[in-house]
């Protein structure tokens, strides 16, 4: 099982992860530089690294959270969240029009869980 996760992850690098993975630790230092960005920041390196190696990992909730944890989602959710999720669910529904692509489309629709609404959530493992 554990070389299928490899695998997967391999490929997943290959075809483009490791991209993406960089554009949101690069994102996520340019928002630290200011004070106000820091745990918007703190949320593009959730996802960086979760974007590296997707198989074999799931997001969960981490905790109640509070009124930061709603209000930082929101403005997440209104500048760029929601632009995102959908990009992950037309990925992971064109993955899922191949057999090969399944596996893909599971870890786009977790990309997409995850991007919506990072504040409160944490990566696991499988």
């Amino acid at each position: 099982m554990g070389f299928l996760r490899f695998l997967g992850n391999l490929a997943w690098l290959l075809l483009g992860g490791i991209i993406i993975s960089i554009l949101w630790a690069v994102a996520g230092l340019i928002l630290c530089v200011t004070i106000i960005g820091i745990p918007f920041g703190i949320q593009c390196f959730k996802l960086a690294s979760f974007q590296l190696a997707p198989f074999g990992r799931h997001v969960e909730v981490a905790g109640t959270g509070g009124c930061s944890m709603v209000l930082g989602n929101l403005v997440w959710i209104l500048l760029f969240g929601w632009e995102l999720a959908l990009l992950n669910v037309v990925f992971g529904v064109i993955f899922a029009v191949t057999i090969v692509g399944i596996p893909f489309s599971v870890q786009s629709f977790k990309l997409a869980t995850l991007s919506l609404a990072p504040f409160g959530m944490t990566v696991v493992p499988d």
